[in-house]
């Protein structure tokens, strides 16, 4: 791990929000590096309004898209709504179908299948909708670069609604409308948005031609807040507002499909880390396993019981998901061992029996291994397919463009993206890919990082600190859980391993901060600390050895008692 502590900012713009907003000065400081510097800047910040949302119809086209939807209502039209199989697509296709339908009866939804069509929009979904007399397609989360699926719809007098939020590439699609922020010529002010939020923002719209505020749209934002948080999209402006109030929704009122997924989870309010961890996957694992329709029937059934029966489906699927991509990470790794590749710039490995609904999961999970830019390719019918992840830093969209003379087709952002190739150039694009990563990545970047907001004593650690720190969320990227670094630390004696594997690590720590301490000050305050996968670390501690540490303050809840514990993020 690389330690980088994060410069200090102004200490007059640090100074001066402290006075201003009455807090200690290390609270300005986390403030401040999140280019929070006006009083009004932190109000905003910590009291999320839905008020500060921005007006839909700044984003290019949506005036366009709105038109279009109203005219195939009056019209009577049948209305296909079209999704990709994450959790962004099947959430967004949840979210614009239920607002149809809630006024509207001529609306039916399509997920393309992760196997048979591949991702986005696809031949065979527009043929679906030629057949069965669909005219309008609303396309969420994907589009923005199938120009030739456009050209093919307007030849059948199928219309296309785009709701992405992509890189659009050199040619833009010939549809009616274009909702993508990312679009050079849209001066939306906020770009950020994951797919749901876009399909958010179309339903934002069309609400005002109902009379309908916000507060009628409320009950759709436990969908945008799961997409926000499974799509890793940056924690900030109209993302956290939405992530704010659809965690409000998650915990208070959600939707049948969502209530049956958590309802065995033991936590009176769940975060967006949970979100992360406990919805987004089992939303995931039915594109992965089965079929993304599974996920859109969860997530739009009223019926609690039936609900119930979806959820457990999917959680069959996602235990399936577990397995598989725990064997085929085994396999990878005994590949990239065998072909001795352990010290190239790049991962890239394929086995024709790999399962394609884990390829993604399986390329982070060999990140953790070997942290370099990461593809994963499988036989998707007479081609290959993959799936890429990126490190910390390194735009990998970027890298692929360099590399595309050797792709069929591909697609996605900075650290995640797939693609597809024929099986004989598989070898062309491998060397092509590691020689531009090898020529582009700075050697840093090879090794994690761990960004560190402020070094502090652990007696600044208090509950005023923590119930401060817990108004920074939601958090997520540009936003992060605050992390700290403190010196001079020791173990009281009690560091143990926990797990089966005795893969964690468990301390009670002190700090000296004179060296004139011989030995442990009793008057210092004891802080639990916990460190998953630490476990090898013991070594480091035991014997009273001094140590540093990274770490986030968590609270730690345990039969009904909250405690302050220190999350350690690594140790030297």
């Amino acid at each position: 791990m690389r330690w980088t502590l994060k410069p200090k900012p102004s200490s007059e713009k640090v100074n001066t929000l402290a006075t201003q907003l009455k807090v200690h000065e290390l609270i300005a400081t986390l403030l401040v590096q999140r280019g929070i510097e006006t009083f009004e800047q932190a109000r905003q910040f910590f009291r999320p309004s839905l008020d500060d949302l921005h007006n839909p119809y700044l984003m290019k086209d949506m005036d366009k898209a709105v038109v279009r939807i109203e005219s195939a209502i009056a019209n009577g039209e049948n209305i296909l709504v079209f999704g990709d199989y994450d959790v962004d697509g099947t959430t967004a296709v949840s979210l614009v179908s239920s607002y149809l339908k809630s006024y509207y009866p001529n609306v039916a939804t399509y997920i393309p299948d992760r196997y048979d069509e591949g991702y986005g929009i696809s031949f065979k979904g527009i043929d679906f909708a030629d057949d069965n007399g669909f005219t309008l397609i609303i396309a969420l989360d994907c589009g923005i670069k199938s120009v030739d699926h456009i050209a093919y719809a307007n030849e059948r007098n199928i219309d296309f609604i785009i709701c992405d939020h992509h890189r659009p590439g050199n040619e833009l699609p010939n549809a009616v409308a274009i909702l993508d922020p990312k679009r050079e010529d849209c001066s939306y002010p906020y770009d950020e948005l994951c797919g749901c939020g876009i399909g958010f923002k179309l339903i934002q719209a069309l609400g005002e031609n109902r009379n309908q505020t916000i507060d009628n749209l409320l009950i759709y934002l436990d969908l945008v807040a799961t997409a926000i948080a499974a799509d890793i999209v940056p924690m900030t402006g109209e993302n956290r507002i939405l992530a704010k109030f659809g965690l409000e929704v998650i915990n208070t009122n959600p939707r049948p499909g969502i209530k049956a997924l958590v309802q065995n989870v033991k936590k009176k309010v769940l975060t967006i880390t949970d979100v992360v961890f406990i919805i987004a996957p089992r939303i995931n694992a039915a594109g992965r396993i089965k079929h993304g329709n599974e996920a859109v029937a969860l997530l739009t059934e009223y019926d609690f019981d039936q609900a119930e029966k979806f959820a457990s489906e999917i959680e069959q699927h996602n235990s399936d998901r577990k397995d598989l991509d725990k064997q085929i990470t085994i396999e990878a790794l005994d590949q990239i061992e065998i072909n001795e590749e352990t010290d190239k710039f790049t991962t890239v490995v394929y086995n024709e029996n790999w399962h394609k609904g884990v390829i993604g999961i399986v390329a982070s999970r060999l990140i953790e291994t070997y942290y370099r830019p990461t593809i994963v390719f499988t036989k998707s019918g007479d081609k290959l397919a993959a799936s890429a992840r990126s490190v910390k830093e390194f735009d990998i969209y970027n890298a692929l463009e360099a590399s595309s003379d050797h792709l069929e087709q591909f697609g996605g952002h900075m650290y995640a993206a797939g693609m597809t190739l024929k099986e004989e150039n598989y070898q062309k694009f491998k060397n092509a890919f590691e020689k531009v990563v090898s020529e582009t990545i700075h050697p840093d970047l090879l090794t994690p990082e761990i960004l560190i907001d402020a070094e502090i004593n652990l007696t600044d650690i208090n509950e005023k600190l923590v119930r401060l720190l817990n108004q920074f969320e939601p958090f997520g990227p540009q936003n992060m859980t605050p992390t700290f670094m403190s010196k001079n630390l020791k173990d009281t004696g009690y560091a143990k391993q926990l797990g089966k594997d005795e893969e964690h690590l468990k301390l009670y720590i002190k700090q000296n901060n004179s060296e004139e301490l011989a030995s442990l000050d009793s008057a210092a305050p004891r802080v639990d600390a916990i460190g998953f996968g630490l476990g090898n670390k013991l070594q480091l501690v035991k014997n009273q050895k001094s140590f540093d540490a990274v770490y986030c303050i968590d609270e730690n809840e345990f039969n009904g008692n909250v405690t302050l514990q220190l999350r350690l993020k690594d140790l030297r």
